[in-house]
Protein backbone atom coordinates (compact mmCIF):
# COMPACT_ATOMS: atom_id res chain seq x y z
CA UNK A 1 0.00 0.00 0.00
CA UNK A 2 1.42 3.41 -1.07
CA UNK A 3 0.69 6.24 1.54
CA UNK A 4 1.49 9.14 0.62
CA UNK A 5 1.80 11.99 3.81
CA UNK A 6 1.23 15.76 2.77
CA UNK A 7 0.54 18.98 4.36
CA UNK A 8 -3.28 19.88 4.58
CA UNK A 9 -4.43 22.12 1.88
CA UNK A 10 -7.91 24.11 2.03
CA UNK A 11 -8.74 22.46 -0.74
CA UNK A 12 -8.77 19.04 1.46
CA UNK A 13 -11.78 19.95 3.02
CA UNK A 14 -14.27 17.67 1.63
CA UNK A 15 -11.92 14.99 1.97
CA UNK A 16 -11.48 15.83 5.89
CA UNK A 17 -15.03 15.92 6.17
CA UNK A 18 -15.79 12.57 4.94
CA UNK A 19 -13.29 11.42 6.79
CA UNK A 20 -14.79 12.24 10.43
CA UNK A 21 -18.48 11.06 8.78
CA UNK A 22 -17.35 7.61 10.32
CA UNK A 23 -18.18 6.73 13.37
CA UNK A 24 -15.26 5.14 14.58
CA UNK A 25 -13.17 8.91 13.77
CA UNK A 26 -15.75 10.98 15.48
CA UNK A 27 -16.17 8.82 18.41
CA UNK A 28 -12.32 8.27 19.04
CA UNK A 29 -11.84 12.06 18.91
CA UNK A 30 -13.62 15.15 20.38
CA UNK A 31 -15.24 15.88 16.75
CA UNK A 32 -19.26 15.37 16.42
CA UNK A 33 -21.10 13.60 13.99
CA UNK A 34 -22.25 14.87 10.75
CA UNK A 35 -19.94 17.28 10.37
CA UNK A 36 -20.21 19.84 7.95
CA UNK A 37 -18.24 20.53 4.55
CA UNK A 38 -18.52 24.27 5.23
CA UNK A 39 -17.10 23.98 8.91
CA UNK A 40 -13.97 22.14 7.97
CA UNK A 41 -13.88 24.25 4.73
CA UNK A 42 -13.12 27.22 7.07
CA UNK A 43 -11.40 25.53 9.32
CA UNK A 44 -8.58 24.76 7.29
CA UNK A 45 -8.47 27.76 4.99
CA UNK A 46 -7.87 29.51 8.74
CA UNK A 47 -5.57 27.58 10.39
CA UNK A 48 -3.41 29.60 13.04
CA UNK A 49 0.22 30.23 12.28
CA UNK A 50 0.68 27.26 15.29
CA UNK A 51 -1.08 24.85 13.65
CA UNK A 52 0.02 22.21 11.76
CA UNK A 53 -1.86 19.73 10.05
CA UNK A 54 -1.19 16.81 7.86
CA UNK A 55 -3.26 14.57 6.13
CA UNK A 56 -2.33 10.28 4.50
CA UNK A 57 -3.55 9.51 1.24
CA UNK A 58 -4.16 6.44 -0.68
CA UNK A 59 -4.72 6.53 -4.34
CA UNK A 60 -5.40 10.54 -3.99
CA UNK A 61 -7.48 9.84 -1.18
CA UNK A 62 -7.71 11.13 2.14
CA UNK A 63 -7.03 8.14 4.51
CA UNK A 64 -5.63 9.90 7.87
CA UNK A 65 -5.17 12.79 9.66
CA UNK A 66 -3.32 14.63 12.20
CA UNK A 67 -3.02 17.62 13.69
CA UNK A 68 -1.11 20.20 16.04
CA UNK A 69 -0.96 22.69 17.70
CA UNK A 70 1.43 24.54 19.61
CA UNK A 71 0.70 26.02 22.87
CA UNK A 72 0.53 30.30 22.61
CA UNK A 73 1.17 30.82 26.51
CA UNK A 74 4.79 32.06 26.16
CA UNK A 75 5.53 29.47 29.14
CA UNK A 76 4.84 26.36 27.08
CA UNK A 77 5.85 27.82 23.63
CA UNK A 78 7.76 23.99 24.15
CA UNK A 79 4.85 21.86 23.97
CA UNK A 80 2.42 21.28 21.51
CA UNK A 81 -0.62 18.77 21.48
CA UNK A 82 -1.79 16.29 18.84
CA UNK A 83 -5.25 14.66 17.43
CA UNK A 84 -5.30 12.21 14.53
CA UNK A 85 -7.87 9.62 13.14
CA UNK A 86 -7.58 6.71 10.48
CA UNK A 87 -10.39 5.78 8.52
CA UNK A 88 -11.79 3.19 9.87
CA UNK A 89 -11.60 0.31 7.05
CA UNK A 90 -7.57 0.97 7.12
CA UNK A 91 -6.60 1.05 10.94
CA UNK A 92 -4.08 -1.09 11.84
CA UNK A 93 -2.15 -0.91 8.64
CA UNK A 94 0.58 1.60 9.58
CA UNK A 95 -1.02 4.59 8.73
CA UNK A 96 -1.49 6.05 11.93
CA UNK A 97 2.18 5.03 12.74
CA UNK A 98 3.29 7.26 8.99
CA UNK A 99 1.16 10.20 10.55
CA UNK A 100 2.29 10.04 13.85
CA UNK A 101 6.10 9.67 13.14
CA UNK A 102 5.83 12.62 10.19
CA UNK A 103 4.46 15.10 13.06
CA UNK A 104 6.84 13.86 15.41
CA UNK A 105 9.49 14.61 12.91
CA UNK A 106 8.40 18.10 12.37
CA UNK A 107 7.66 18.87 16.65
CA UNK A 108 11.46 17.44 17.09
CA UNK A 109 13.37 18.27 14.12
CA UNK A 110 12.19 21.28 12.63
CA UNK A 111 10.00 23.00 15.85
CA UNK A 112 12.50 22.24 18.66
CA UNK A 113 9.40 21.39 20.47
CA UNK A 114 10.44 19.54 23.76
CA UNK A 115 7.14 17.93 24.93
CA UNK A 116 4.20 16.09 22.65
CA UNK A 117 0.62 16.24 24.79
CA UNK A 118 -2.22 14.30 23.36
CA UNK A 119 -5.48 12.52 25.01
CA UNK A 120 -7.02 9.18 24.51
CA UNK A 121 -10.01 7.74 25.41
CA UNK A 122 -9.11 4.58 27.74
CA UNK A 123 -11.23 2.25 25.63
CA UNK A 124 -8.70 2.70 22.62
CA UNK A 125 -6.25 -0.29 23.34
CA UNK A 126 -5.41 0.25 19.51
CA UNK A 127 -4.41 3.87 19.87
CA UNK A 128 -2.94 3.53 23.28
CA UNK A 129 -0.28 0.91 22.03
CA UNK A 130 0.63 3.40 19.09
CA UNK A 131 1.34 6.38 21.25
CA UNK A 132 3.61 3.77 23.79
CA UNK A 133 5.53 2.53 20.99
CA UNK A 134 6.43 6.35 19.47
CA UNK A 135 7.66 7.15 23.21
CA UNK A 136 4.23 8.31 24.75
CA UNK A 137 3.49 7.84 28.37
CA UNK A 138 0.36 7.77 30.72
CA UNK A 139 0.67 10.65 32.77
CA UNK A 140 -2.84 10.46 34.06
CA UNK A 141 -5.97 9.71 33.66
CA UNK A 142 -9.05 12.53 33.49
CA UNK A 143 -12.51 10.93 34.65
CA UNK A 144 -15.47 11.42 32.88
CA UNK A 145 -13.02 13.70 30.62
CA UNK A 146 -16.07 13.90 27.23
CA UNK A 147 -19.47 12.93 26.41
CA UNK A 148 -19.87 10.24 23.61
CA UNK A 149 -22.80 8.82 22.61
CA UNK A 150 -24.64 9.03 25.71
CA UNK A 151 -22.13 8.60 27.97
CA UNK A 152 -19.03 10.41 30.03
CA UNK A 153 -16.08 8.49 29.18
CA UNK A 154 -12.62 8.56 30.80
CA UNK A 155 -9.34 9.62 29.08
CA UNK A 156 -5.54 8.90 29.63
CA UNK A 157 -3.26 11.80 29.37
CA UNK A 158 -0.34 11.10 27.69
CA UNK A 159 2.75 12.90 26.88
CA UNK A 160 6.34 11.99 25.34
CA UNK A 161 9.31 14.18 25.70
CA UNK A 162 11.73 14.76 23.08
CA UNK A 163 15.21 12.93 23.27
Amino acid sequence: MDVTIRHTEPSDFEGVQSLYTQPSCYSGTLQLPYPSLSNWQARLANMGKDHYNLVALIDNQIVGQIGMIIMDNPRRKHVANIGMSVSHQLQNQGIGTQLLEAILDLADNWLALKRIELEVYTDNPAAIALYKKAGFVIEGTAKAYAFRDGEYVDSHLMARLAQ
